[in-house]
This record gives C-alpha cells, sequence and structure tokens, in this order.
C-alpha cells in the first residue's frame, strides 16, 4: 500500500564524481628539489639535480602542469622521492619559464610548432664537409632558427679529412658565426674552450658526426655512432631522443636525433633582421611592406654606398630567401 512520502523520505543516490574540494590556489611546492631535465622518453623524464649534476632521477609529470609539455633543457621543480634508486619515481611539478626555445615545424605551411630543446644559449650547426654532402639549405634554416630566439650560432664541419672546408667556410664568414672544423680522432680545444660555461644544441643530418662529436667532446657519453647509406648518401638515424649532458664546470651539451627537414613557419623576414643590428639603419629606408630583397630596399642602397658589407646583405638576402622556400 503506497503513502505520501515527505521531504525527510527522499532517497539521494551518492555521486560517483570526484567529491573533493577544487580550489583556483595550487600549492606553491616551495621544498621541491631544482633540476634540469636531461632525457624524456615515452613519459618518463629524466633529470639531474642542481646540487648534483651527476644523479640521475626519474620523473612523471603532475596533474597539475596541465598540458604543459616538458622537453629536453627545462628547469623544473621535483617532488616525492628525489634520491635517484633504482625503482623510484619523482613528480615534475613545476616548470620554470623559458628563456628560449628552439623549435621548427614539419614543413612551411605547418602551423603545428614542435619545440626541439629549451633553454639553450647556443646552436651549433653541424655539418659533414663530405659522405654525406652538405646542404647549405637546412644550415641556412637552422641559423635562421637560432637567430629568431635571440640564440647565439656557430658551424661545426666534420670530416675534414675526406674534403676541403675552404668553400663551405667562406660561404658563412660573413655572417660573422664562428666556424670550427674537425677530423676523425682529431682533439678540438677550441671548439672545447668555446662551449664552455653555455648551454650549446647540436643540430644537424643524420650522419654527419654528431655522435661521434660529442663522444669526443663527452667521452662517457658513449653516444651510438652510425654510417652513411652508400646507395642514398643519407645518414642513418641512431639518437632517436634528444640527450643533454653536463659540460665543464657549468655547461650542458645537447645532442638531438638527425633532422631531414626544418620547417620555418613561425618565423618572418624581421626576426632575421633583427639579428643583424649593423643593418638595422638601412632597412629603416625600406618601403612598407618590404621582403628586403628587392631594388626599393635599403638594403640595396647601403650595400651600393658602402654602408653595409655586399657580403653581408647578400648572405642575409639568402636567409632570406630560405625562409619562402622549403628546403
Amino acid at each position: 500500500m503506497s503513502r505520501w512520502r515527505d521531504e525527510d523520505d527522499v532517497r539521494v543516490r551518492p555521486s560517483r564524481r570526484n567529491t573533493a574540494r577544487r580550489s583556483k590556489d595550487q600549492p606553491a611546492h616551495e621544498e621541491s628539489v631544482s633540476a634540469a631535465v636531461v632525457g624524456v622518453d615515452r613519459g618518463r623524464i629524466t633529470c639531474a639535480p642542481d646540487s648534483d649534476h651527476g644523479l640521475r632521477i626519474t620523473a612523471v609529470k603532475a596533474r597539475n602542469l596541465g598540458r604543459k609539455g616538458i622537453v629536453v633543457g627545462d628547469r623544473v621543480g621535483l617532488v616525492g622521492d628525489t634520491t635517484g634508486n633504482p625503482g623510484t619515481l619523482a613528480r615534475v611539478v613545476q616548470r620554470q619559464e623559458r628563456s628560449s626555445t628552439l623549435r621548427r615545424t614539419a614543413d612551411d605551411t605547418d602551423p603545428q610548432e614542435r619545440v626541439i630543446v629549451s633553454n639553450a644559449d647556443t646552436l651549433a650547426v653541424v655539418t659533414a664537409a663530405a659522405n654525406p654532402e652538405p646542404r647549405t639549405g637546412l644550415i641556412d634554416r637552422c641559423l635562421v632558427a637560432a637567430f629568431a630566439e635571440g640564440m647565439d650560432a656557430l658551424l661545426i664541419v666534420t670530416k675534414t679529412d675526406l674534403a676541403e672546408p675552404d668553400t663551405l667556410v667562406d660561404y658563412y664568414r660573413p655572417l660573422g658565426i664562428p666556424v670550427f672544423t674537425t677530423a676523425h680522432g682529431e682533439p678540438m680545444p677550441e671548439l672545447s674552450h668555446e662551449l664552455q660555461r653555455r648551454t650549446t644544441v647540436l643540430v644537424g643530418h643524420s650522419g654527419v658526426g654528431k655522435s661521434t662529436l660529442l663522444n669526443g667532446l663527452v667521452p662517457h657519453a658513449m653516444r651510438r655512432t652510425g654510417d652513411v647509406n652508400v646507395v642514398t648518401g643519407r645518414g642513418r638515424h641512431t639518437s632517436t631522443s634528444a640527450q643533454a649532458w653536463a659540460y665543464g664546470d657549468d655547461g650542458w651539451i645537447i645532442d638531438t636525433p638527425g633532422i631531414r627537414s626544418f620547417g620555418l613557419a613561425h618565423v618572418s623576414a624581421e626576426d632575421v633582421i633583427d639579428a643583424f643590428p649593423s643593418l638595422d639603419p638601412a632597412t629603416q629606408q625600406c618601403p612598407r611592406g618590404c621582403t628586403h630583397d628587392e631594388p626599393e630596399c635599403g638594403l640595396t642602397t647601403a650595400a651600393a654606398d658602402g654602408t653595409a658589407p655586399v657580403e653581408l646583405v647578400e648572405s642575409v638576402r639568402r636567409l632570406l630567401r630560405g625562409i619562402r622556400a622549403e628546403d
């Protein structure tokens, strides 16, 4: 027999959702351990704490970071088990603001940017004098990406025992970037001195000798090396992810997997021009919408009257043309 129910008889099904109280105030994690990210592989983040660059701590990204990506070079805060003992796992709860982000796109029309490394202050473009043959288009594009981020750039030519590097060196001399040459097994005191107290990222094609170069600079890295395919003339991938090694007292060297293209959809012509302050007075005379590669351009006038070096103007214009054409 049914009866009337009053409000005290109402039955409420318990919610299956998380009923924990939510707050916009996130924990400060003031006791977190400051560290540098030296490797990222399938969700596992390898970190070197500031207190001991030789220690390696494995961590995962905490949920409070949301969609913030973690890449090699990031400065992070760790909580949890930070002993680095086998089987232990810490959590990355903070990512500090990045001072630079070396990025590329799949091609010049791809809007999706891919961060290669962060917080590097120097980009070292590695190319071989031969086997494989140097591709100046890719070198130019790597340099543009560095200039766009305000990074220093340098060029390292390997395998000089196979071919003379002078033509390639002369090609980049007008840009004023340091150029170093090395042969297999040859000591590199000048390059070693240049990389001290820097965070340097090595970028280049597969097979140009990045891993061999790294092993010469950091013997304990023991990075696997490979050969060049005799049919295609291209190198085989031996590095599958970016990896960082402490170098000297305060430096880091980051090796990256070989690349076949370097899209610059995120870079503008002005980013390149800004990297050469000596050309600024000339570009102030450019007409509106100038591409810096036309007769009315201020660079044309400056090169003609000698107020800007002709070689530098032509080199910068070559970089600008590289932005407008896929490598």
